[in-house]
């Protein structure tokens, strides 16, 4: 299957659900066993899976990732966006989602979320579906 690529306007920081689309390129595959990457090929920016029932604990995350990785001054990278980076790298470029019976192996709770840590800006994000190969 082909790559598909999202576009999306974020917020200075923010973490937005994209939960539907990656489940809508699932479907519209056909695939019934395999694997789903969705990646982010931002350096400020990145792809998470967490709790999508409490909109608080998007909150959280964002806080407690702002409060472990302070702005220093010490810093030196021209753009003043180190932090975003630092966020970046923590929180990781790509997912790898398992598909069984042609869904996601998502847990109740779990959400697939574009992390924006350097907005606001117009970003894009690819989702890819593999089918297993029998061997």
């Amino acid at each position: 299957m082909k790559t598909r690529e999202f576009t999306l306007r974020t917020d200075r920081a923010c973490m937005i659900d994209v939960t539907d689309k990656v489940c809508a390129v699932i479907r519209e595959s056909g695939v019934q066993s395999g694997l789903c990457v969705v990646y982010c090929p931002h350096t400020t920016a990145g792809i998470t899976i967490n709790e999508n029932a409490d909109s608080d604990v998007r909150h959280d995350l964002l806080l407690g990732l702002r409060e472990a990785f302070p702005n220093r001054r010490e810093f030196r990278h021209a753009e003043g966006n180190s932090v975003a980076h630092l966020k970046s790298s923590c929180v990781g470029a790509s997912k790898t989602i398992l598909i069984e019976d042609g869904r996601p192996l998502l847990g109740t709770w779990q959400g697939v979320y574009f992390c924006e840590f350097d907005g606001p800006r117009t970003r894009r994000f690819q989702v890819k579906v593999l089918e297993d190969m029998a061997i």
